[in-house]
């Protein structure tokens, strides 16, 4: 590889974790991040201070514009938006763009989901300052804001975003050992065992983009969110398996129907119960995973 090859893949991962964060789509980071490599073959790289900041700058004003076109999209999409999920830290998949993903602790499908509240210049400053760590006047120059901009933007996106997430961080072991709990009770078709492992105001929210049927909107209340379980285990039986990985960062569950993947399920936990449940059943967005699963 000559130079300017090696410098491009070594910040890949650094300009995909962005990229990914801004749009919440692997397939449409993977697209901004090829535009990036595209402008940088042909720029003058002898003029730049910093080809590392250059290369930021680019890659995030590129997903700002693409997500402003995103938003537009979003508002006619039907039933309910969710992120693309990504497996993480799977000991057996292949070298895959999720896995240059840079690992942040912020990338879970709710935190992604939060981020949807923020307009795109916003979004930017908070993911650059807040996940990416980069000094006010880096944001600033990326943006080409002030640095008074961009601290308003970034303290008016932390609050928006602080309002969203989960009141409590919960240990990952309480996380996993809660998720087989759940897995375990659909697996025998306990309507008791899944009633009592959530809230009673739990949350059930689907997205099928239109391409499977789901429901319109979020599904409300333990005894209702447990009962579209029990059904399932009712009408299929042994046909249904869940396997736990991680997603996103974090213990998650994927459903398979007659060894096809249904879905992928993320859980949010308060106080020792699942709070929200968040099943991406859109095919498009379950492609990468269920391609990763054929190959098995």
């Amino acid at each position: 590889m000559d130079d300017a090859t090696l410098t491009f893949n070594r910040h890949r991962p650094r300009l995909q974790g962005i990229a990914y964060r801004m749009l919440g789509s692997v397939a449409e980071a993977e697209e901004v991040v090829q535009d990036a490599w595209l402008r940088w073959h042909e720029a003058a790289k002898d003029t730049f201070d910093s080809a590392e900041a250059w290369l930021v700058t680019v890659v995030t004003r590129l997903s700002i514009d693409r997500l402003r076109a995103a938003k537009v999209q979003r508002e006619h999409y039907i039933g309910a938006w969710m992120p693309e999920p990504t497996l993480t830290d799977a000991p057996d998949s292949p070298a895959t763009p999720e896995q240059l993903l840079e690992r942040a602790d912020n990338i879970s499908v709710a935190f992604l989901a939060v981020l949807e509240r923020l307009a795109p210049e916003a979004r930017a400053a908070f993911l650059l300052r807040e996940v990416f760590d980069a000094d006010y006047d880096e944001v600033a120059r990326t943006l080409g804001k002030s640095e008074a901009a961009c601290r308003q933007l970034v303290h008016r996106a932390k609050a928006q975003v602080q309002e969203g997430r989960p009141r409590f961080s919960v240990p990952r072991e309480t996380h996993e050992r809660l998720l087989r709990a759940f897995a375990d009770a659909a697996a025998r078709g306990s309507l008791q065992d899944l009633k009592a492992l959530m809230a009673e105001d739990a949350e059930l929210i689907g997205d099928g983009g239109g391409k499977v049927q789901t429901f319109s909107k979020s599904l409300h209340g333990s005894q209702r969110v447990a009962q579209l379980y029990f059904a399932l285990w009712r009408r299929m039986g042994p046909a249904v398996r869940m396997e736990i990985v991680d997603i996103n960062g974090e213990p998650g569950m994927l459903r398979f129907l007659d060894g096809e993947l249904e879905s992928a399920q993320t859980f949010e936990i308060e106080d020792g119960r699942i709070v929200r449940i968040r099943a991406q059943r859109n095919p498009d967005k379950l492609a990468r995973i269920a391609q990763l699963f054929s190959s098995r």
